[in-house]
């Protein structure tokens, strides 16, 4: 970020920030553009009528004249009035709309990207710098679109103060005292000086501005702690554990004190006080000074006669939103120079490259779902990780098994099952669809006979029905069938509008708040529903109470007909009515078999966890 950015590199980056701005919101270029034109243009009208009356008054005083040139006046203000506002409100709707549209351009990517990258820290603290850039002062793309239209209306007022006041430098002085104005070489140094002092005032600004990139760094991590800890209390899901240990007080408070990246005796304070402030004064008192030499040179030619005293108005105004137009045309070319660095990390983050490969073979619908999966010799170690995940797991099993994967915490359980459904592609060894290498599949068909309930599902605040379809558009029979052989059937009853009940008060203030346990049984409900020959439940009843727990398990058999089921459970009486179950140890399968064959094992792992929980459970609650 402190290494300068040269102006090619920079044109690049910003030209094709604006390339994905044009795809994601054409209409708002369009509108900008021709409100732009309006809104430069305006003034010359203004200062060019104001002129010619200011002019007659001084001069003719024809009243015919001076009445024509009023309602001209009048009427053009009035239709620039009209105009204005019209393309204002439509400049600001589309303008309202692409703010909205921002936060798309960054869920395409996290939807396109692999699960791996979604899943992979360095990717996460990439995105989150993006969004700690935009926050701090919308540096990256927001600020990309803004200087499109400071560029365009600078260009425009360019244009036409060169049009209103090329004549100030053209028009004779009569023969006398000031006769030396009219020599060519005056006008070019007038022009050159005026330029100098038009260069100087944005090269001053983008000094000024040069210093926010010098501290990004700085106001991002000020950021991050302000979005933490300065909204702890307005997170519900805090607020119990806020209460009883007083983290407002002791932890939120604390850090929103000791942040003093944003307060007046902070370093960003001190160089908005010290050389960016000095740098931004410069700028404007050049500007200033500007000014005053206009009003020198077409005062003089005015007095001595090379035009009317009205026309010094002209000059002045149009000079003046000439060289304003100038300025900002450079200063932008500093912030769009500043903003590339900025825009690097926003590529950088969409340029993140899908590695998996997607496949081209079409899953076999079959009628019957005979379906067969094999563990080949699979091994697998995260991104950036030094310990094994999984070890050399080889294991076959066909549509209409139960099987249950239990093991410790961080035994791999887990990870096979994100293995299985191709969240993740093995680091060694091969996983086969009915013989087939399930990476040679189209993607998105293999994930389709996949129904999961992964351990950290999420529901969203939308209507039950629709939580359970994961669609707007649904089968409401199949939907209570599904809720129905969740366990969810009598609590769906005192919902109070049924399936167009929403979840959570986000959306609607009579929405209904579930447990855990009642959430687990509409992400069942949700698996049941998509209908796939594979189930698969990652700890399914863990919020469950036991009785709950014994409903589900007794029934599911009948609910899930022909499908696979696998069920990965810490609880081992769950495993009972499976017809083989895998224990996993350190990242291998170290035992598999039904229940009876492994307890009855007594040096086996599964031994030792049966034994471990039974203990805790009496005859009557073990049977249940």
């Amino acid at each position: 970020m402190e290494n300068k950015v040269s102006y090619k590199i920079a044109w690049e980056r910003n030209l094709r920030a604006l390339k994905i701005w044009g795809k994601l919101c054409p209409k708002y270029f369009v509108s900008c553009t021709f409100y732009s034109i309006l809104k430069a243009l305006s003034p010359y009208v203004t200062i060019w009528l104001s002129a010619q009356i200011i002019n007659e008054l001084a001069g003719n005083r024809s009243p015919e004249r001076l009445f024509q040139l009023v309602v001209i006046q009048l009427v053009s203000a009035a239709l620039l009035s009209l105009c204005t506002g019209v393309l204002n409100r439509w400049y600001n709707c589309e303008k309202a709309s692409a703010d909205r549209l921002y936060d798309r351009i960054w869920m395409e990517k996290w939807m396109k990207l692999d699960y791996a990258d979604v899943d992979r820290q360095q990717v996460y603290d990439l995105y989150s710098q993006v969004k700690q850039n935009m926050n701090w002062n919308g540096w990256g793309f927001w600020l990309n679109m803004d200087g499109f239209e400071k560029m365009l209306l600078a260009v425009l007022r360019i244009l036409g103060g060169i049009v209103l006041s090329v004549s100030l430098f053209i028009l004779p002085v009569p023969e006398g005292d000031f006769t030396l104005l009219n020599h060519p070489l005056c006008a070019v140094l007038m022009v050159a000086l005026m330029l100098g002092i038009a260069l100087l005032s944005p090269m001053c600004a983008n000094k000024s501005n040069a210093y926010w990139t010098q501290w990004a760094e700085t106001a991002r991590y000020g950021n991050r702690l302000f979005d933490f800890y300065g909204f702890l209390a307005q997170d519900r899901k805090r607020a119990a554990d806020m209460r009883i240990y007083n983290q407002e007080e002791r932890v939120g408070r604390k850090y929103m004190q000791g942040n003093r990246i944003f307060s007046a005796d902070s370093v960003l304070a001190k160089m908005s006080r010290g050389p960016r402030g000095l740098w931004m004064m410069a700028s404007r008192s050049v500007a200033v000074i500007l000014t005053g030499v206009v009003y020198l040179f077409a005062c003089l030619k005015a007095w001595a006669g090379a035009f009317g005293v009205g026309s010094v108005t002209q000059y002045v105004g149009a000079i003046n939103n000439l060289f304003l137009g100038i300025a900002d045309l450079l200063e932008q070319f500093g912030v769009m120079r500043a903003n590339a660095a900025f825009l690097e990390q926003n590529f950088a983050f969409l340029d993140v490259p899908n590695k998996m490969y997607q496949g081209s073979l079409t899953t076999e619908k079959r009628a019957d779902r005979q379906y067969e999966v094999e563990f080949k010799d699979v091994s697998f170690k995260y991104p950036g990780a030094d310990v094994w995940a999984l070890r050399h797991v080889s294991m076959k099993f066909k549509v209409g098994e139960r099987l249950a994967v239990v093991g410790m915490n961080g035994s791999g359980k887990t990870t096979f099952i994100k293995l299985l459904c191709r969240l993740y592609d093995p680091t060694e060894g091969k996983i086969l669809l009915n013989g087939i290498d399930i990476r040679k599949y189209r993607y998105d068909d293999y994930i389709d006979i996949f129904s999961v309930v992964f351990q950290d599902f999420q529901l969203m605040a939308l209507p039950l029905g629709e939580n359970v379809a994961g669609a707007a558009s649904y089968d409401r029979e199949r939907v209570m069938v599904s809720l129905k052989n969740a366990g969810f059937a009598e609590r769906m009853e005192r919902m109070p509008y049924g399936l167009d009940t929403y979840l959570y008060k986000d959306l609607d203030k009579e929405g209904v708040e579930v447990s855990g346990g009642e959430a687990q049984k509409i992400a069942i409900a949700r698996a049941l529903y998509k209908d796939s020959p594979f189930i698969i439940l990652d700890e399914p009843t863990a919020a469950l109470d036991p009785m709950a727990e014994a409903e589900i398990y007794s029934k599911f058999n009948e609910i899930i007909e022909d499908k696979t089921a696998i069920y990965i459970s810490h609880r081992l009486s769950s495993c009972k009515f499976c017809d083989e179950i895998a224990v996993f140890d350190h990242g291998a399968v170290v035992q598999k078999g039904t229940h009876d064959q492994l307890v009855a094992d007594e040096s086996g792992k599964y031994y030792e966890l049966w034994n471990a929980q039974a203990q805790y459970y009496d005859e009557n609650q073990e049977e249940a």
